[in-house]
């Protein structure tokens, strides 16, 4: 679909790579930019509409979607990186995790998918990662929620397409944000990786490999676990 002229509702829009995709939106022509965070205040963009929306609180999003009746493209963009491991990690923070990785997408889908389907269709593009295909013993809460979210994109592109709404999983390495300002590691730049989901919406594509780091990941599933591994952990270095 054309981006141009269509109503985009983008998650986490106050910074980072959901800034960006306001920009890149903007800068494309769309019609209507609804710019949601859970602080509407956070949000320096001109030419938006505030939403505030917490994705893990189920109120937020109904109220969200009554707000938002004529959305053609939702982007799921939020997302929480907390560094806790899955066995030894507090639980709290694990769940956390996932309500926000996961269960935020999930629920954003639940309700927007009618809203998109009475509006011809439209598309929903999920913000993922390399990391739902591999992991490390500090990222197993941030790699189990991505790999959930994964699945979530695969699952409701099959469940939406009879509506004819198409459904895009964006998978990256490092982004140049505030995530990932501890990490010295070559990264793409957020306007880099809005153009290219952006670009998937438009052209019917249904994943996205931002960088080389996502490719490299992704090239390995086929192989043996522990040489997946062992490749994986000597192009870090580690």
């Amino acid at each position: 679909m054309d981006v141009r002229g269509a109503v985009v509702l983008v998650t986490g829009a106050n910074r980072g790579i959901g800034a960006e995709f306001v920009e890149q939106l903007k800068k494309r022509g769309a019609a209507k930019i609804y710019a949601a965070a859970r602080d509407a205040g956070a949000i320096d963009a001109d030419g938006v509409h505030p939403l505030e929306l917490d994705i893990t609180s189920a109120g937020q999003i109904e109220a969200a979607a009554a707000a938002a009746g004529d959305v053609q493209v939702l982007v799921n963009n939020a997302g929480i990186s907390t560094g806790t491991s899955l066995v030894a990690g507090d639980e709290a923070t694990i769940r956390r995790e996932m309500d926000t990785n996961f269960y935020g997408p999930l629920l954003m889908t639940r309700a927007f998918a009618p809203i998109l389907g009475s509006n011809g269709g439209g598309a929903i593009l999920n913000v993922i990662s390399a990391l739902s295909w591999f992991t490390a013993p500090s990222a197993g809460a941030y790699a189990a929620s991505k790999a959930a979210a994964w699945m979530l994109t695969d699952s409701t592109r099959l469940e939406l397409a009879a509506q004819g709404t198409h459904v895009v999983a964006v998978h990256m390495g490092l982004v140049d944000t505030d995530m990932a300002k501890a990490v010295e590691a070559p990264k793409i730049a957020p306007s880099d990786l809005a153009s290219a989901g952006l670009d998937a919406i438009e052209s019917g594509a249904q994943e996205v490999l931002a960088d080389d780091w996502a490719k490299f990941i992704k090239s390995g599933l086929t192989l043996d676990p522990k040489v997946r591994y062992e490749q994986i952990f000597a192009a870090l270095g580690a």
